[in-house]
Parts: structure tokens; C-alpha cells; sequence
């Protein structure tokens, strides 16, 4: 038996992204509410972690966020496009480079200074344009090291004249709480923040937020958060999913014991059993590695995915769907499962966001224009 039943191509729906810009605009108020004593910004880079930073970003300046930041300077012009007029500073993480002044000062971006070299070369050519300046507590990443932080901090000349805008600093394992990482580099950036007292500061990710207020300083700088990842697991999640795969059944058909499913044979049924293959695959950046681990919903029930995940296509076991199930209905992948499907993937949310295809017709469901 292999009995089988197939959509006709002219009536198969596209399978697409929903994002949900009201629930960005909740998870923005939400890390307000956990840091009242200071401002909340937000990561915008990598296209607003795949999400649309032309939709993102101007939602989150209805919620009231007045700074962002991204990773390159071509990013940090799409978002002063997106703020169509609207008042906001826009730091950029990657450093100061001459090649790229010209830019800068047409959108009106900051750079983040991460070395002695770059913030000279700023003194020398742009000593007018507002900073940042990053601080290397201890993730050994970007920023000023120990011996740079020293040497900055012993000739305060170097910073006279100059507009910096903040400090920062990166914590490394703000999603492990009590990794002692995260002790020390509070202690080292508190002592930058004493020296520079009259400079705002940001130190707190989203992981950072959910530490304790020691963390939050002047100034937040959430990502993952704002999207609907979980930061901190193993604490509760104040966050609202913003973002899922919707995608329809092509084929629903029956298998026997024995039957296999899926490239290599990697799944084989113990028994009878009724599947269905679906219309997303990893090109859609449904993760290849979610193969026999992730899973799916069909009206709230979980659908687990069977054999690997294919390009465009992938397969999911119906046993626990009570309701009959036919070619062209939906498919939800993600949503509020975000979490558990990157730990199937044996990857993190961050990944999984980044990695979501172009070719999903994207869907945006509409937030507020009231700063929340």
C-alpha cells in the first residue's frame, strides 16, 4: 500500500514567512519594562536578523526606539532610509574606516571605534563625527584590549575634543547566568564607566538584560530578544514569538512498515503509518539538520519531521493529527517553537533567523504607529 494524494500545481499556495511587527513592538515594551532605569536600543544587523530591517526598523521607532545598531555601513544606510525622516543614531559595530567617511556623514552614522588605530584615524580626518568606543572585557572579539583601555585612560587628551556618544562592551555568556565570565567583565567594564563617568553606557544584550540590574548601565542593546528568541533559558520567557514558516502539504500518503522516507533512507517506520511532504525545505533555510528531531504544527499539534529535510521539500509524520489532513492545508514551523528547533539543529536561534530564505513570500502583520 502507498496510496497517495497529490495537489495540482496550479493550486498550490507559496509557502511563506509570517512576521509579526505588533508582537517586535511587545518584545521592544517588554525589555523596557525589565530595564525601566535605561534606554532601549536595538540590533538591526544582518537585515534585522533576516526578519525585513525596511519593516523592522521603522516599527520599532513607532515603539519608540530612537537608537540601533548595525554591523556594516551599507546596513546602517537602509536603516536611516527606513526612519524615512525620523530622528535616531545608528552605531556601527565593524570600526572606523576612512574609506568610508563619505558614507558615514551622508547617513549620518557612528562608527564604533574598536582600536587605537581607528579612533587616531578619527582624531586625525573626522574628529567631528560622533562614536562609540568599544571595550574588549573579555570575549577577545572587537574592541580595545586591557593594554589599549590603559593607554586610552592614561592620556586623556586622545578623547578631547571628540563626540562620543557611548562606551560599550559585549558579554561573552550572558546566557549562561552564573558563568563567572560575566562577573569579570562587569568588573572590568565598571571600571572603564567610573573613569568616563559622563559617558553613556551600554553593555547589556539580550541575555544581559535578563542578568540583574548591575548589567543594564545607561543604554540596551537587545537583539535576539526583540525577535522572539529566548536569551536565558532555563528562566521564564517574557518574549512573544514574531516570526513563522508557513508552508502547504503537496502530498499526503501512507506508509508501511519497513517503508522509508527521505534521502539516505535515514528514517525507516515501524509500522504503518500516514505522512505528509511538505512545500519548504533548507533553501528556505528550514535547517537540514532539523531532520528525524524537528518538527512542525498542524492546527497546534505537533507533526515531528521524519528522514532528512530535501531542498524544497519535507516530510512529516501525521500520527497524532486527529483531523484529516489534505494536500494545500498549512503547515507552521518556528512560531513559538524556535528554541527547541535550534537545539534539534544543534545550533542557536540566532542561526536559525539569519538563515531564513528569500524566496518565502513574506507576510507582515501590522504593529502599532503609538509608541508603546
Amino acid at each position: 500500500m502507498n496510496d497517495s494524494k497529490t495537489v495540482e500545481p496550479a493550486a498550490q499556495p507559496a509557502p511563506r514567512l509570517v512576521i509579526d511587527l505588533a508582537a517586535i513592538q511587545r518584545n521592544f515594551a517588554a525589555l523596557k519594562r525589565l530595564a525601566p532605569s535605561a534606554q532601549a536600543g536595538a540590533v538591526v544587523k544582518a537585515n534585522a536578523y533576516g526578519l525585513g530591517a525596511s519593516r523592522v526598523v521603522p516599527a520599532l521607532a513607532d515603539a519608540g526606539c530612537r537608537t540601533f545598531y548595525v554591523a556594516h555601513t551599507t546596513e546602517g544606510r537602509e536603516a536611516r532610509e527606513a526612519l524615512a525622516g525620523r530622528e535616531a543614531d545608528i552605531f556601527v559595530f565593524n570600526g572606523f574606516w576612512p574609506s568610508e567617511l563619505e558614507s558615514l556623514r551622508e547617513a549620518r552614522l557612528f562608527p564604533v571605534i574598536n582600536d587605537l588605530h581607528q579612533l587616531h584615524q578619527l582624531r586625525e580626518l573626522a574628529p567631528d563625527l560622533p562614536c562609540a568606543i568599544h571595550f574588549d572585557t573579555g570575549m577577545n572579539r572587537l574592541g580595545l584590549g586591557p593594554n589599549a583601555t590603559r593607554s586610552l585612560m592614561d592620556n586623556p587628551d586622545w578623547l578631547a575634543g571628540l563626540d562620543v556618544r557611548q562606551l560599550m562592551s559585549h558579554l561573552a555568556c550572558s546566557h549562561e547566568p552564573a558563568h563567572p565570565l560575566n562577573a569579570r567583565q562587569l568588573e572590568r567594564f565598571s571600571a572603564v564607566r567610573d573613569h568616563y563617568s559622563d559617558i553613556p553606557a551600554s553593555f547589556a544584550n539580550s541575555g544581559g538584560i535578563m542578568l540583574d540590574p548591575r548589567y543594564h548601565f545607561d543604554i540596551l542593546r537587545p537583539g535576539l530578544a526583540l525577535y522572539g528568541g529566548h536569551p536565558a533559558p532555563g528562566q521564564d520567557d517574557p518574549f512573544a514569538p514574531a516570526v513563522r514558516v508557513e508552508a502547504p502539504v503537496l502530498q499526503v500518503r501512507t506508509i508501511r512498515a519497513g517503508d522509508c522516507a527521505g534521502y539516505g533512507a535515514t528514517f525507516t517506520a515501524e509500522r504503518e503509518m500516514q505522512i505528509a511532504t511538505v512545500a519548504t525545505g533548507y533553501a528556505d533555510g528550514l535547517l537540514r539538520a532539523c531532520g528525524n528531531g524537528g518538527f512542525g504544527r498542524i492546527g497546534g499539534v505537533k507533526v515531528p519531521i521524519i528522514g532528512r529535510i530535501s531542498m524544497d521539500l519535507t516530510t512529516l509524520d501525521l500520527s497524532d493529527v486527529t483531523e484529516p489532513v489534505t494536500p494545500g492545508d498549512w503547515v507552521s514551523f518556528l512560531d513559538g517553537d524556535i528554541e527547541p528547533m535550534a537545539q534539534a539543529a544543534q545550533t542557536i536561534s540566532y542561526e536559525f533567523l539569519v538563515r531564513l530564505g528569500l524566496r518565502f513570500q513574506r507576510v507582515y502583520l501590522p504593529g502599532t504607529s503609538a509608541a508603546l
